[in-house]
């Protein structure tokens, strides 16, 4: 490692060594030369003079990148692609006059980003797959534990646990089904020209259409795409990185809004992230236990979610049929979106297969609340008995106001109960109380509504793609 420059922490720290391959420079280049390979041998299917001799010594060459050729040429030129087609050239002498033959730039830039991309979003399906197993597993656990709801983070109705799990995977079910509608319409950019129109090929065809197409399909196919772009510029439609992007930023805001909860909860001492034996939570207050994996995912997710403008600000200022101000920015959005996004999801899995629950700590700010939200469930039960509603609703109004004052400014335990029991009006003993008290009558459907979404959603798919399934996950950090 070179310490004496700056080093990207995002391949230093977060992301994992698959991710950080596909968009290497050994795989960019290497794509070029698959590239270069499947044009020469489609040109040479249709019945361009190209010989199984040249082929096959571009094909001996594909993985063997002379980079330092490829610098130096480039330090003089000042044009990546063709540096590299020299490069390849040197190589191969009897292939050199054939390399990138009919081709402009964007044929081996365009098409490397897409196959890339494609490769990089199968990355991410695999990941978002390995969640949903551990999510799903913590959301059946504790699919009837009750716990109190929050809406504006005030006390509500009560949920469950496991409920609460759900509204996470759902977000990212969601996400889920953006993902695998984006890998299966990508589209290779193709054999298209230097302004689309095909004109080279078309000339190297003597102007025939049918080759010229079954070119395209061709290429398409050796490369693993059914299809290609109808129509480009130079450049396939910019708008493609922004949907790709887009994808990334629904995930990155899924588990941002997963990990504040956590963060809240754990503030609440209810749950807790994994925290191992010898983890310092602060370098000054040694018994502190930050919920650092969680911050750390929101902190990369705000990125991703950024760039995501970056690619839409790009899409949206194309001159024509091209411009090369998108050029080095891509280099960096696109790979460190994946990356960042490679982390999160990396994180996301470690936290959640190790999510600490503390039932007693939720019982017991349970206890706390439920009086309150058990009035009309108490009002009901002393009309029963012969009460008057519009009075024991005054009543109890009254009850509640005052203890909540006990629990709120004099630090006293709720006592509403007590105040109803001695309260003639309402005709309930205590022991009648408690009885309405079982948290489980207020969580309504709530375990009912996790085992019908994980059956109906989550198990299907984890069942479809059960290969994908418990990807090993190892945090540096």
């Amino acid at each position: 490692m070179n310490r004496s420059s700056y080093q990207n922490p995002l391949i230093e720290r977060y992301s994992s060594k698959e991710m950080s391959y596909v968009f290497s420079s050994d795989k960019k280049f290497t794509t070029w030369r698959r590239l270069w390979i499947a044009l020469a041998e489609a040109q040479k299917e249709l019945g361009l003079p190209i010989t199984d001799q040249q082929i096959q010594e571009l094909k001996a060459n594909q993985n063997n990148i002379n980079y330092d050729v490829a610098i130096e040429r480039e330090r003089e030129t000042r044009h990546d692609v063709m540096s590299h087609v020299y490069a390849y050239g040197q190589q191969c002498p009897k292939a050199k006059g054939i390399i990138h033959l009919g081709a402009t730039s964007a044929f081996v830039g365009d098409n490397t980003d897409i196959i890339v991309m494609r490769e990089a979003l199968e990355i991410i399906k695999a990941k978002m797959i390995s969640l949903f197993n551990v999510l799903a597993k913590f959301c059946h656990q504790y699919k009837s534990l009750p716990t109190l709801g929050f809406t504006h983070f005030q006390p509500a109705q009560l949920t469950t646990l496991g409920k609460r799990g759900t509204l996470w995977l759902h977000d990212l079910l969601m996400d889920y089904e953006n993902l695998e509608y984006q890998i299966r319409r990508m589209k290779l950019r193709g054999v298209k020209g230097t302004t689309g129109t095909q004109a080279s090929f078309y000339s190297l065809f003597n102007n025939n259409d049918d080759k010229v197409e079954e070119l395209e399909r061709k290429l398409a196919n050796k490369m693993g795409f059914e299809e290609t772009f109808p129509v480009t510029g130079q450049t396939y439609s910019r708008k493609l990185d922004f949907e790709v992007l887009s994808i990334l930023s629904g995930i990155a805001q899924s588990l941002h809004k997963m990990t504040n909860d956590i963060r809240l909860l754990q503030s609440l001492k209810e749950l807790e992230e994994p925290f191992e034996k010898n983890q310092i939570g602060s370098s000054a207050m040694a018994y502190k236990r930050n919920p650092m994996r969680s911050e750390r995912i929101a902190s990369l997710a705000r990125y991703i979610v950024s760039t995501s403008q970056n690619a839409a600000m790009t899409a949206s200022t194309q001159w024509l049929e091209r411009t090369l101000d998108d050029s080095a920015n891509r280099r960096i959005i696109i790979p460190e979106s994946f990356l960042a996004a490679d982390a999160i999801l990396n994180i996301a899995i470690n936290v959640c297969d190790g999510l600490v629950v503390y039932d007693k700590m939720i019982e017991r700010h349970i206890e706390l609340e439920l009086p309150f939200m058990a009035t009309e469930n108490i009002l009901m039960e002393a009309v029963k008995g012969g009460g008057d509603r519009q009075e024991l609703h005054e009543k109890i109004r009254l009850h509640s106001m005052e203890s909540g004052k006990k629990v709120k400014i004099e630090g006293m335990e709720n006592d509403l109960l007590e105040r109803i029991a001695e309260d003639k009006d309402f005709n309930l003993t205590r022991q009648q109380l408690n009885q309405l008290m079982d948290a489980k009558n207020y969580i309504g459907r709530a375990p009912q509504q996790v085992t019908k979404f994980l059956d109906d959603y989550i198990y299907p798919i984890l069942k479809a793609n059960k290969d994908l399934i418990d990807i090993e996950v190892d945090l540096r950090v």
